[in-house]
């Protein structure tokens, strides 16, 4: 990047395969702080595994991959421990984090992020309790403990109904735009690339072969691009390839 800048996410010539199937072929990427890039492409394509490099949950075969130090990953299923209250669960495991907390600073720390997601009220409760949409937002909440410089989101949206779905992008985007995390997401629908992104990158064949940039500078009233059609269009297109 030029002036100096570190971006959020830097990868060079990564490699993957499993069980000798190539995955991912000398990938290149960089992700600038603060911007959010989706990933699409048809299943097996790679997408989910770049995602796991980047958070270093599994390694390349061979590449260089280098990310911001505070990240925190989101998964499609919001994984919460059912005996556990909301609170506890945005907290789960932050003391490897932060060092040694009481439980009243947990808390403490739970309910602000909870705040941010507009879920404060649930603390209390048990996931039991929440609906598929309160869950992700108890996922979002988690990640945001952990005062993430680059969040990573494979598929988060994916369970939702669509209304539901469309309140978890608007939440997303502005949580993004308050707190200026970079994001890399992963994600089956189109529409919501465009919605969300800056860029997008389409993978095919372990390869990056198309990248869409949005200009997010004006907006509509369901915060898409104006050009959003045409931007839908084109990367239908790239992925019939």
């Amino acid at each position: 990047m030029s002036g100096g800048v570190t971006p959020a996410v830097a990868i060079d010539d990564v490699c993957k395969a499993f069980d000798g199937r190539t995955v991912l072929d000398d990938v290149d990427l960089r992700v600038n702080a603060g911007e959010t890039v989706a990933l699409i492409g048809r299943s097996g394509c790679g997408k989910s595994t770049l995602l796991r490099i980047i958070a270093g949950l599994i390694d390349a075969d061979r590449g260089h991959v280098r990310t911001e130090p505070r990240v925190a990953f989101g998964f499609q299923d919001a994984r919460l421990v059912p005996w556990l209250r909301i609170w506890d669960n945005v907290t789960l495991g932050i003391d490897a984090d932060r060092g040694r907390m009481t439980r009243r600073e947990r808390k403490a720390l739970a309910v602000r992020a909870l705040d941010q997601v507009q879920l404060a009220d649930a603390a209390d409760k048990l996931p039991a309790e929440l609906s598929g949409g309160q869950r992700q937002r108890v996922s979002l909440a988690r990640a945001l403990t952990r005062r993430p410089r680059l969040l990573l989101l494979d598929e988060p949206f994916g369970a939702l109904d669509a209304l539901t779905r469309l309140d978890m992008q608007d939440l997303l985007a502005g949580l993004r735009a308050r707190l200026g995390f970079a994001t890399v997401l992963v994600t089956h629908d189109i529409a919501e690339a465009v919605r969300l992104a800056d860029r997008i990158l389409v993978l095919a064949d372990g390869r990056i072969r198309d990248e869409v940039r949005a200009d997010r500078s004006s907006l509509d009233v369901q915060g898409r691009p104006y050009d959003h059609q045409a931007l839908e269009e084109r990367l239908h297109r790239a992925l019939r390839g």
